[in-house]
């Protein structure tokens, strides 16, 4: 997502191994010698093949059908197993001799040995009893399996009717989970529940239409023989009624009756039980550094500083009467910096990416083959929904990616920051990257599918930056737009660490975030909120771009007007999302070769 008996390995957990070639010799049998190379990618690959059959739903996402007819166990003794298994191949990676793999070989090992070590951590700390966050869990990742799944044949629809007739179970499992939270300390807190029920009885319907989850059998594909369609929509309806709504109606009835009345009344991390030690944890998995929460909240504090004074710079270029707080209210009101209608939002977002995308091959040798589209949000998800968001596309869908807009609210999502949101979600950003990595086939399947927060938030950030460049930001007010994303990455370095670490109040971070960046007031809420249910992760954003930029200064010192931009981009992309250390490793070597 213990340890001192020995347990008998199950058969589907032994490692890979090659059948042995028996020499003779004087009687004797000669072995040849081992290949640790082949043994690390063999373990590479059981681990990724452990990975899928322990999530169906992940390997859905990851073009894998081989289970989708299924749902992943979530009961104590899974996740139990599930410990023990990461622990064993974890013993097993570190009986290879690492020094004897090559270059690529080396980074999957660190990468592999980190994933286990931050696994079993987790568990330690109990981190699988907080499976909710603010804006996500189990339930909104089961509603998208309409879009992610397969429908070409007349078996992925009884796959698909399966999985729907499960999830009560599924439910009653992740209700299990959320008592024991209960009874442990570990929930999310009450503050950051409110309306968090849309999230659930927008599932409750008794017109089947209006479910998310009857959009396959609205129409069918020609791959589907007529014979079976109407046996498939009745099975569909008995499902959807019997299944997935009568899974949402008692996971509504747990949230409203048990676990928000029950939910903690602390905001912070270090408020939970052995807190201080699980924030920690939880700032080395995001950032990928060993970094204090004391040293990353002055870190924030330095960048809020100097971007302030960029963004003043701004104010005092158009002419503005007033002070700071008096220009913030002046972009929070001003009806012409709103669009009129979620269309109006659509349009003016796609014709941002679209344009970008005519830019791309100046700033990039290596552009991936998977396209992206724009959509609105889900209207289940919008209202605590963050304002923009990635979804990545299924390898071998027939689903492209997704940049996600937010047309909840029209008055909160204003149209200065579009551009840097654009940038940010679609490209140069998180689609870029991630399908870039999704389709780099001399990497091991694990690799492909990972994505780490530090490298691919910290990219995007990098890409908003990226679009002065490529010549956008022209219009003052979209300029401080782009100031204000980067504020509030800055932001999120002292807010996060205050709100987890430093005693902070929600009003506080709200206060904090409100006076320093040109956020809606609606997006200042949600954004506390998504920061006080998911620790650590708002810290990668500015701390991985920082070191984007660091390095790309060091290769523009270094190489001089030698300097490629082409090249040095894919040099960053060209491993996929990895740990910092490993990109300041790899371009440190790529600048020795040049």
């Amino acid at each position: 997502m213990n340890r001192n008996e020995q347990r008998p390995r199950s058969p589907w957990l032994r490692p890979y191994c090659a059948v042995p070639l028996a020499l003779t010799f004087a009687g004797c049998a000669i072995q040849p010698a081992a290949n640790p190379a082949m043994e690390a990618r063999a373990l590479f690959d059981e681990y990724w093949q452990f990975q899928l059959r322990e999530d169906p739903i992940a390997a859905t996402f990851a073009g894998d059908s081989r289970y989708d007819d299924r749902l992943p166990s979530m009961t104590v003794a899974d996740l139990a197993r599930r410990d023990t298994v990461r622990r064993d191949m974890l013993e097993r990676l570190r009986a290879l001799d690492r020094a004897t793999l090559g270059e690529r070989d080396r980074v999957s090992y660190d990468m592999l040995e980190r994933e286990l070590l931050l696994a079993i951590e987790g568990y330690e700390r109990k981190h699988h009893l907080m499976p909710l966050l603010a804006d996500d869990g189990f339930h909104i990742q089961f509603a998208t399996l309409p879009d992610a799944t397969p429908f070409r044949t007349t078996r992925d629809y009884e796959n698909y009717i399966a999985r729907l007739n499960g999830f009560p179970t599924y439910v009653d499992q992740y209700i299990a989970i959320l008592r024991e939270a209960l009874q442990a300390g570990y929930t999310l807190p009450r503050i950051v529940l409110d309306g968090y029920e849309v999230t659930i009885d927008s599932h409750i319907v008794d017109d089947m239409s209006a479910s998310v989850f009857w959009k396959p059998f609205a129409s069918f594909p020609t791959t589907v023989p007529e014979s079976d369609r109407e046996r498939l929509r009745e099975a569909g309806r008995t499902a959807i009624m019997g299944g997935v709504v009568s899974g949402y109606r008692a996971f509504l009835t747990f949230m409203t009756g048990e676990y928000m009345p029950g939910a903690r009344t602390t905001i912070g991390a270090s408020d939970m039980p052995d807190g201080a030690a699980y924030y920690a944890y939880r700032i080395r998995e995001f950032t990928t550094l060993d970094l204090s929460a004391d040293s990353i909240h002055a870190i924030g504090l330095a960048e809020v500083a100097r971007i302030r004074a960029e963004m003043q710079a701004i104010i005092d270029r158009v002419g503005f009467r007033g002070d700071f707080a008096a220009f913030l209210t002046f972009l929070r009101t001003d009806p012409r910096f709103y669009a009129k209608t979620p269309d109006e939002l659509l349009m003016r977002a796609a014709w941002i990416a679209k344009r970008m995308d005519g830019r791309l091959p100046a700033l990039f040798g290596r552009l991936p083959r998977t396209p992206y589209s724009v959509a609105p949000v889900p209207d289940h998800l919008a209202p605590k929904y963050t304002g923009g968001r990635y979804i990545q596309a299924t390898p071998g869908g027939t689903e492209p990616g997704y940049y996600w807009v937010n047309t909840y609210a029209l008055n909160s999502r204003p149209l200065y920051v579009l551009e840097a949101l654009s940038l940010h979600e679609a490209v140069p950003g998180h689609h870029l990257q991630i399908a870039l990595s999704q389709e780099m086939e001399d990497l091991p399947l694990f690799r492909r599918n990972t994505y780490l927060s530090a490298f691919g938030e910290g990219w995007g950030l990098y890409s908003e930056r990226l679009g002065i460049e490529a010549g956008f930001y022209t219009d003052p007010y979209s300029d401080f737009g782009r100031l204000t994303y980067e504020m509030w990455r800055a932001c999120r370095l002292v807010v996060d660490t205050g709100i987890h670490a430093k005693g902070w109040s929600r009003q506080q971070a709200m206060d904090y975030l409100a006076g320093n960046t040109a956020l809606s007031l609606h997006e200042v809420r949600t954004e506390t909120d998504r920061y006080i249910s998911w620790p650590g992760q708002a810290l990668a954003y500015k701390l991985g771009e920082l070191k984007i930029r660091e390095l790309r200064s060091l290769a523009e010192t270094t190489l001089g007007d030698r300097f490629d931009i082409r090249a040095f981009h894919d040099i960053v992309l060209g491993a996929g999302s990895i740990p910092l250390s490993v990109l300041e490793t790899r371009i440190t070597t790529w600048l020795a070769t040049q």
